[in-house]
């Protein structure tokens, strides 16, 4: 168990497990920190950030990681400029929610959910937000959801599979000493190794496809373009339109919103279904918008206080054993 980890993201590996196991998942604009040093997937989409127990912990962290870092040059000093004076601290505020404008889209991110008990906690948290000050602007709709919520027809599953060659082979040749120097001998080594890597298990499918990809040409460029287009005309839009401080919706539908335009967004842990397995609620909003977030975050959380610690019997058992039984 640690207070704090950090975390990197390129489409929900910071916000689907944070969902997930009841903890707080914060994913930063990208470029907003650094990511030298980390093996990169889609650097376009890549962001590095935490996964805490609390808001308050991830902010901290991430007054210490933010900033530019001539390691990641272009990305970390495009972002810089979002950097408050004073860092981020100064935003947690219990009654962030006052006056803020929160944007629900119900379909897909509502009702696709086949699972009752997180729609009525959703409900309740709607009513909650509204009693801290917040105006909720329901039933808004995104144009072309349906395009961005599919990785193939938004254009990022071209994009990643041509950039994650070309970033992953610049990493590895920037190593002291490995074995491994470019994602061909990655894909050899785990054909020659099948028991150590699970290749028969997992296979390597997108590493072969990503192989086969020649750089960044035509169909890549437009791809890039695309992803631009529905970021702008789709939830950067929606966002400016209606005013909008942040999009709320429950669980991780919004993932790809977030992931396409490089925006921020905190899951904060909102309940536990009916099989008990818990759920978060996710407060998106558009780059460089991290202080109207954590306010959010922070102030639906104090309110709430829903997270429950873990618990398991080989936990209490070691306890028993290091401090005795009560």
């Amino acid at each position: 168990m640690v207070a704090v980890s950090l975390a990197s993201e390129t489409h929900g590996s910071i916000l689907c497990p944070a969902d997930h196991n009841s903890v707080v998942g914060f994913k930063p604009t990208v470029g907003l920190t650094s990511r030298a040093g980390v093996i990169p997937i889609l650097p376009r989409h890549d962001t590095v950030g935490t996964i805490s127990r609390t808001v308050s912990d991830a902010v901290y962290v991430l007054d210490v990681i933010a900033g530019f870092d001539p390691q990641d040059y272009d990305a970390t000093k495009e972002a810089a400029k979002f950097v408050p004076v004073g860092g981020y601290k100064q935003f947690l505020n219990l009654n962030g929610l006052e006056g803020k404008r929160l944007g629900v889209v119900r379909n897909p991110f509502v009702s696709s959910l086949n699972k009752s008990s997180v729609i009525e906690e959703f409900e309740r948290h709607l009513k909650t937000i509204r009693q801290r000050g917040a105006t909720v602007v329901d039933n808004l709709e995104i144009a072309n959801v349906d395009v961005i919520l599919s990785s193939k027809r938004s254009g990022e599953l071209t994009a990643m599979l041509a950039e994650f060659k070309v970033s992953f082979n610049d990493y590895l040749k920037d190593l002291i000493s490995s074995p491994v120097r470019s994602l061909a001998d990655i894909i050899a080594f785990n054909q020659n190794n099948p028991d150590l890597e699970k290749t028969k298990e997992y296979g390597q499918a997108t590493f072969i496809a990503s192989e086969k990809t020649s750089g960044i040409g035509e169909k890549e460029r437009q791809a890039f373009e695309l992803m631009e287009n529905l970021s702008r005309n789709g939830f950067e839009k929606l966002m400016m339109e209606n005013e909008l401080d942040a999009l709320v919706t429950p669980g991780t539908g919004a993932i790809p919103l977030l992931a396409i335009g490089g925006h921020p967004g905190i899951t904060v842990p909102a309940g536990y279904d009916s099989a008990g397995m818990p759920f978060g609620i996710c407060f998106g909003g558009i780059k460089g918008t991290e202080p109207k977030l954590i306010e959010i975050a922070h102030a639906f959380e104090q309110a709430t206080m829903i997270r429950r610690p873990p618990f398991s019997k080989s936990f209490e058992m070691n306890n028993e054993v290091l401090f005795g039984s009560a």
